[in-house]
């Protein structure tokens, strides 16, 4: 029986296998090759953006829409600069944390109140027009945890956390305070989940001895209070050292690393957590229509089996350099091999 989007994610997330492995293609910068413009003129409407979710889950048979954005939107609601570059995704500017002594000081944007965030809100609600309760709507927000790396620097933010534990959870109470303010926000405008962006817990950043006293902490409080279901995406990471505490946060899904083997990440989270991943983004810039088929299949036969298993890149954004025939030979490809029964051999 075939399925509309929505319910191919939820049979899936139930640890069940729908009519086919759900695609997940996050595309955010290649929207503005869809409408022909600049990625600064591009992000400056809402409407923009959700004109080009909408074509693109069409051509690309696509099973969610994702409103995110760029990572600053929420540190440009804060003040901040943010840096537009004409093929790539847009950067945070200067920290505006410039001493730990700060902190103190620091107010949260009222969310109603900043142009950035509001343009999220818009672009959620004109996905949900469409989407009606036939397609996912994927928002985004940074973690209390990984935030600080935007508002103050890397070095500086691995300072506060080793050197002033009372400024960090000041820090930490204050994000956590705004990440579920600008979650629940976005669910209130239509969004059907929110992905939980967590760079900085991964084994690839910091040891998980010191994210368990940290970050996992964090993610527990935070995740218990934004008012739907979360994914945990931690950027491209390693995620197999601390399974067993993402499996504890409460998110339901773990966006993983082609860095690690992929059916031993599925059956690590087999009946706990949703797999979402993990082609490589990077390698994806090169692919021939080849070599995405074989990508595809590969991935799909180490994770697909018993469902539990959403196909994506490995990073939660698609870079802009990935060519429109490289996206439709992934797509091709899931609808190729995804359906369930799956295949058992390269036939």
């Amino acid at each position: 029986m075939s399925m509309n989007s929505m319910q191919r994610v939820l049979t899936t997330l139930s640890h069940k296998e729908p009519d086919r492995v759900p695609l997940f293609l996050l595309t955010s910068m290649q929207g503005a090759k869809e409408l022909n413009m600049s990625l600064k003129d591009y992000y400056a409407s809402a409407e923009s953006l959700a004109e080009a979710q909408i074509r693109m889950k069409i051509k690309y048979n696509n099973d969610c829409y994702y409103s995110f954005f760029y990572a600053p939107v929420e540190t440009e609601a804060y003040g901040a600069d943010v840096i537009y570059k004409d093929d790539g995704p847009v950067n945070s500017g200067r920290p505006f944390i410039t001493t730990a002594k700060d902190i103190e000081t620091l107010r949260i944007p009222a969310i109603e109140e900043a142009p950035s965030l509001q343009k999220v809100i818009l672009a959620t609600r004109l996905l949900k027009q469409e989407a009606g309760d036939q397609t996912p709507i994927i928002g985004v927000v940074m973690s209390p945890f990984s935030l600080p790396v935007m508002q103050m620097g890397f070095e500086s933010y691995l300072d506060l956390i080793h050197e002033e534990p009372e400024l960090f959870k000041k820090l930490m109470q204050k994000n956590e305070e705004f990440c579920v303010k600008w979650a629940n926000a976005q669910l209130e405008a239509g969004a059907t989940a929110i992905c939980y962006f967590d760079p900085v817990s991964s084994p690839t950043i910091i040891p998980p001895e010191l994210y368990r006293k940290t970050g996992f902490l964090v993610a527990q409080k935070t995740i218990s209070q934004i008012k739907g279901a979360t994914a945990t995406h931690l950027a491209s990471g390693r995620c197999l050292d601390i399974s067993e505490d993402l499996c504890q946060t409460g998110t339901y899904v773990v966006g993983v690393s082609m860095e690690e083997d992929l059916k031993i990440v599925k059956n690590t989270f087999s009946n706990k957590l949703t797999v979402l991943g993990n082609l490589n983004g990077i390698e994806m810039c090169r692919w021939t229509a080849e070599e995405a088929e074989n990508h595809v299949k590969t991935a799909i036969q180490k994770a697909g089996k018993g469902g539990g298993f959403i196909l994506s890149d490995n990073h939660g954004e698609i870079p802009y350099q990935v060519s429109e025939k490289t996206l439709i030979a992934i797509s091709d490809a899931v609808q190729k091999w995804g359906n369930y029964p799956l295949k058992e051999h390269n036939d």
